[in-house]
């Protein structure tokens, strides 16, 4: 049997709820990398895994094959990385993250995704920056300039497949759990990776309800490390809405450039958010680390965390992200002040009295691409209150921008059927 035809027998299979071996699944990548399969039936095959899901074999074939239908790269050493599974507006932490991590002295090339349920995805928050599109040998090159990167991985081949099946599931802003995860895996294990730190926010309004979900996740992610001889740690945590204050990517690199920046409207929570999985992925790092390093830690740091804030508050991973952006292209004298959003806004007010119950993620993604997020960069929300303030009648909540007069007012309209704050 040709490649094809194992490819459309094994998406019969799967539809019919059947476990698929290597081959058949490998079949199925390899079409969809090469776009030989179609959007049709590489849609059936996409649902086919939404109700009964795989086996963690069924993954790790999944996985594999993903990485080996597509191109890799191989860094000596340790190679340290961070990943969300998303999910969550204006929480921009990697651009934070990847400079205190390659400042510590790791090697930290970080592959990002563009948007797929959220406004603005790692590499659209790095666009307004620096290029994020590079050839294989480009990207080693910035890596040995400057430790890392922050760059988009479906800029060469890297998981291809991958790539086409976003693209099934982008214009209904939704990825099963298992496709997250082999998403994930692929770029991971493609891009050399050693040491990773996954993380896995739950809440109301994002993608994983409940913490009994992001447990089944963990797991799953601990499964693919050991079939890969990659370290994974996990970091569970409830959110009630963006850590940031900004929504879409101008306005989302802005608020990571503040923190770096150590900014005094700088957003707090984002801060605090970052440090914590910047923490997490040192301390895994620091298992494997050379001697000098450990011996340098010891000497100077009572825990990961104050390692990590040293970094930051001394300025010295606002200086690494300036290398890479100049390495990548970009202008190194950057400042969140040089950031101006869409030069069409309108301002949300409060209608009463009352406190902010909750931020609905979902409906602030909503607005945002109605206002021409991601494809706009400029385009966005600025939240000015949070899960817990108190509010008076006429307070400003949030400000919309948009570079169209006409989005602008479509998402003012939108506004009533997807509220974004929810006051009591």
């Amino acid at each position: 049997m040709d490649e094809k035809n194992l490819a459309l027998e094994a998406i019969r299979k799967k539809l019919l709820g059947k476990k698929l071996s290597y081959k058949e699944i490998y079949a199925v990548m390899d079409e969809i990398a090469k776009d030989r399969l179609g959007d049709v039936l590489t849609t059936y095959f996409v649902a086919s895994g939404y109700s009964e899901g795989f086996s963690d074999e069924e993954l790790y074939y999944l996985t594999r094959a993903m990485v080996e239908t597509g191109e890799t790269l191989h860094f000596r050493g340790l190679v340290a990385d961070k990943h969300s599974i998303g999910g969550v507006p204006g929480t921009r932490v990697t651009l934070i993250i990847v400079p205190i991590i390659a400042s510590a002295g790791f090697k930290i090339p970080k592959s990002s995704s563009r948007a797929i349920t959220t406004p603005a995805g790692t590499a659209d928050a790095m666009e307004v920056l620096a290029p994020v599109a590079f050839t294989k040998e480009k990207i080693y090159k910035i890596v040995k300039k400057t430790n890392a990167c922050i760059v988009w991985g479906g800029s060469f081949k890297i998981a291809p497949a991958d790539d086409e099946i976003i693209k099934i599931e982008e214009p209904i802003l939704f990825e099963s759990y298992d496709k997250i995860v082999v998403s994930v895996m692929a770029k991971k294990v493609a891009f050399g990776a050693t040491h990773v730190v996954i993380d896995l926010p739950y809440g109301k309004s994002v993608k994983i309800h409940r913490v009994e979900d992001a447990k089944i996740l963990k797991r799953k992610f601990q499964f693919l490390g050991k079939k890969f001889d990659m370290k994974i740690d996990s970091f569970i945590h409830r959110v009630d809405g963006p850590a940031g204050d900004g929504i879409g990517p101008l306005l989302e690199a802005r608020d990571s450039l503040k923190v770096l920046e150590q900014t005094k409207d700088r957003p707090i929570e984002l801060e605090k958010q970052a440090l914590s999985l910047a923490a997490k992925l040192l301390e895994l790092v620091l298992l494997n680390s050379p001697s000098k390093i450990k011996l340098g830690y010891k000497k100077n740091y009572k825990n990961t965390r104050e390692w990590a804030k040293d970094i930051l508050v001394d300025g010295r991973a606002h200086t690494k992200l300036l290398e890479i952006i100049e390495a990548q292209g970009g202008n190194s004298k950057i400042k969140s002040s040089d950031l101006a959003p869409g030069k069409y806004c309108s301002t949300l007010e409060a209608g009463f009295n009352g406190k902010v119950s909750e931020v609905i993620s979902k409906n602030i993604t909503t607005i945002a691409r109605i206002l021409g997020a991601p494809e706009d960069k400029r385009a966005g929300i600025v939240l000015h209150k949070k899960v817990g303030q108190e509010v008076k009648k006429g307070d400003e909540l949030a400000c919309l921008y948009s570079d169209s007069k006409y989005k602008l007012r479509e998402a003012q309209d939108t506004l009533d059927l997807f509220p974004i704050f929810e006051i009591k």
